[in-house]
C-alpha cells in the first residue's frame, strides 16, 4: 500500500469554521498575536491567554469535520494515510483519521508551564487560573508559541522521507519550519498542492497545483488517486 503523506494548514480548519489571525491583519479574535500565543503573552498576562484559548477550545468543540477532512479519513481505504497538521483543532481525528502528527500542539491537550513532558487530555473546554499539574505549576495550553521549539518537526520530517505521495493541502507553504517538509520528500514520489493562494516561489515542475479551496480541491485529487495504479 502507498503511503500517502498529508500536511494540512489553516485552510482546512477555516472551512469548518475556525478563524486563523491570518485573515484579519495579524490580529487573531481582535488580539495582536504576540499577546496570546507567545511566551512573553504568558508571562505578561495569564489569564488574557487562558481565556484566549479556551474560547477557541469552546469554538472548536462546536465546529465539525467538513468534506476535506472526511475526504482523507476515506483514502485510508487505499493508501497509507499519514496526516501531518499544523492546525491545533482534533477535527482530522473526528473526521476517522488514524494517524495524525500535531506539529503545533493541540487544543485538547493541557501543558504544565514547569515541564514540557507533562502534558494531560482535557475532557472539558475550560483551563482556569489555578488548575496546576502534579509539581504544583499552572497548566497551560499544550500550543506551540512564536519562539518556541517545534519538538514534532524531526518526526515530521522521517515521515515526510517515507511519502510515495505528497499532499500539501489549505496552506500555502508559508510558514516554517513545517513549510520545509516538502524539501524531504523523496525525488521520485509524486506531489501535489491545494490551496487558493499557490505559492509565488517555484515549486517546481514535479508539485501537480489545485488552485481551489481544500473540499473542493479534495473532490478532483480523490478522483486523481483512485484512477491511478496504486500498490
Amino acid at each position: 500500500m502507498q503511503k500517502l503523506v498529508v500536511l494540512t494548514g489553516a485552510g482546512v480548519s477555516a472551512e469548518s469554521g475556525i478563524r486563523t489571525f491570518r485573515d484579519s491583519n495579524g490580529l487573531w479574535e481582535n488580539h495582536d498575536i504576540m499577546e496570546v500565543a507567545s511566551p512573553e503573552g504568558w508571562r505578561k498576562n495569564r489569564e488574557l491567554v487562558q481565556d484566549f484559548y479556551n474560547q477557541r477550545r469552546r469554538q472548536a468543540r462546536d465546529c465539525q469535520p467538513n468534506e476535506a477532512h472526511l475526504a482523507l479519513a476515506r483514502l485510508e481505504d487505499h493508501f497509507d494515510v499519514q496526516i501531518i497538521t499544523q492546525n491545533v483543532d482534533d477535527l482530522h481525528e473526528r473526521a476517522g483519521s488514524s494517524h495524525v502528527l500535531h506539529l503545533h500542539g493541540e487544543l485538547t491537550k493541557a501543558q504544565s508551564s514547569v515541564d514540557p513532558g507533562l502534558v494531560y487530555e482535557l475532557d472539558h473546554w475550560e483551563i482556569k487560573v489555578g488548575d496546576k499539574c502534579e509539581k504544583g505549576s499552572q497548566l497551560r495550553p499544550f500550543i506551540v508559541w512564536f519562539g518556541e521549539a517545534v519538538p514534532m518537526m524531526v518526526p515530521a520530517m522521517r515521515i515526510a522521507q517515507q511519502a510515495d505521495i505528497f499532499l500539501v493541502l489549505g496552506t500555502s507553504l508559508q510558514v516554517y519550519p513545517a513549510a520545509s517538509l516538502i524539501d524531504y520528500v523523496p525525488r521520485a514520489a509524486k506531489k501535489f498542492l491545494i490551496d487558493p493562494q499557490i505559492p509565488d516561489f517555484q515549486l517546481g515542475t514535479d508539485v501537480y497545483c489545485i488552485q481551489e479551496k481544500a473540499s473542493t480541491g479534495m473532490k478532483v485529487l480523490e478522483k486523481i488517486l483512485l484512477s491511478s495504479p496504486t500498490e
